[in-house]
């Protein structure tokens, strides 16, 4: 059986055809016509114009309690204002344990998580030793949360892994080696990393990468994308969310609203891009819409300044969050910044002026912010003196519930 999936984006319409009996097995005849149908999309997405019409998504309604699944209003009835806010960090833990290298989770963690129950933990290399030692770590960490914790970090493939290389699981090499093997192949890609990530516990994905390695001076993302082509990338990156999605783990599509055709990273600094608006809709939208209409869970939003649009950083940008990626590409998932402990936000912005003014743009969650306990106490102070209202705290609240809820996380 096959699904036709609309693509719509104001400048561009993309149809993905996805075959989803193939993808969970099937016959030799089956796999055939995949691969068949892969080379025909590759070539489709490769030679296709854009053509210029309006958005097919409508505008996302903001959530509310009252609309909200029954679970999901019953957890925030009962949830103060500071739990609220910590559900909107994500963070490593070392930032809320203090503790160098955090390999275990024991009376430290549990203290921590119940004095700043945050909604979800990063982890890197540091953390990972054997697939033993991740498994009890995850799951004695997530028995001290009263809401369940999102569990991710960032495994890609190729040079960004935290796993292949520290815990042994399946290595996947860099997407953009798996550009012309078609759509089918960036499913597999997916469901394979996921599945490996799934068994250790792990429930979300700091991935795929949406950008486009448009810029060859662009060394941050290079082969890091999935394809150097707009339209090519938009189709295996839809297929990817999906195997994702198969594989157990929630995914997060970075860097809105394209870091591939920079010359800097953001790591270390500022980073402008000077394309038009207009430029941006026709070419860096297409993947990022494309995984939304795949049903993204997350969107994860790039310490870039679009000087087309607004002098301030992405994330801070309401023009950006809200009315480009929320109201016009009709994304109704969750925003998340990228880690904030980035020079592009540390050298310009303290914690807690970084957290007030994502929130202010409609970002949901924060991602690694250098000092959680400021970000935290900065928003609670902010709600307290009418500069943000604690309704808005809770929208994003309950799409990260509703995100927990879908992908399992809650039961």
């Amino acid at each position: 059986m096959q699904k036709r999936v609309l693509i719509g984006l104001t400048g561009a319409l993309i149809l993905l055809l996805t075959a989803c009996s193939a993808k969970g097995g099937g016959t030799s005849m089956d796999a055939e016509s995949n691969r068949d149908r892969s080379a025909s999309l590759s070539a489709e997405a490769s030679t296709s114009p854009p053509t210029r019409e309006a958005s097919s998504n409508p505008a996302p309604s903001d959530p509310s309690p009252e609309s909200a699944d029954p679970t999901l209003q019953s957890i925030l009835s009962q949830m103060t204002l500071h739990e609220k806010i910590c559900q909107m960090l994500v963070v490593t833990p070392e930032s809320i344990t203090g503790v160098e290298a955090v390999t275990a989770a024991g009376d430290t963690t549990k203290k921590v998580l119940q004095a700043m129950p945050v909604g979800g933990i990063l982890y890197s290399k540091p953390n990972l030793r054997s697939k033993d030692q991740v498994k009890t770590m995850l799951e004695n960490t997530q028995s001290y949360s009263a809401i369940p914790l999102m569990f991710t970090c960032d495994e890609e493939g190729g040079r960004v892994n935290r796993l292949m290389s520290t815990v042994n699981t399946t290595m996947i090499g860099p997407m953009l080696d798996y550009k012309d093997q078609g759509a089918e192949t960036a499913y597999n890609n997916a469901r394979t990393i996921a599945s490996d990530m799934s068994a250790l516990g792990f429930n979300a994905d700091m991935a795929p990468v949406a950008d486009v390695w448009s810029n060859p001076e662009n060394t941050v993302i290079g082969d890091r994308a999935y394809s150097d082509d707009f339209r090519q990338a938009a189709v295996l990156v839809a297929s990817a969310v999906e195997g994702f999605h198969a594989g157990g783990v929630a995914t997060a599509l970075k860097h809105f609203p394209g870091h591939g055709d920079t010359s800097k990273d953001s790591h270390y600094g500022a980073v402008f891009i000077t394309k038009t608006l207009e430029e941006i809709r026709e070419k860096e939208l297409l993947s990022f819409q494309a995984g939304i209409q795949a049903d993204s869970d997350m969107v994860m939003i790039g310490h870039l300044i679009l000087s087309d649009i607004d002098d301030q950083p992405a994330p801070f940008s309401h023009k950006i969050v809200t009315e480009l990626l929320r109201q016009e590409l009709g994304f109704d998932g969750v925003i998340i910044t990228d880690g904030l402990q980035m020079k592009a936000m540390t050298d310009f912005y303290s914690d807690g002026e970084i957290a007030c003014s994502a929130v202010k743009a409609g970002v949901d969650m924060l991602l690694c912010p250098a000092n959680p306990e400021e970000a935290a106490a900065a928003l609670e102070d902010a709600v307290k003196n009418g500069d943000i209202t604690e309704s808005r705290i809770e929208e994003s609240v309950l799409r990260i519930l509703k995100m927990k809820k879908e992908r399992g996380m809650i039961p």
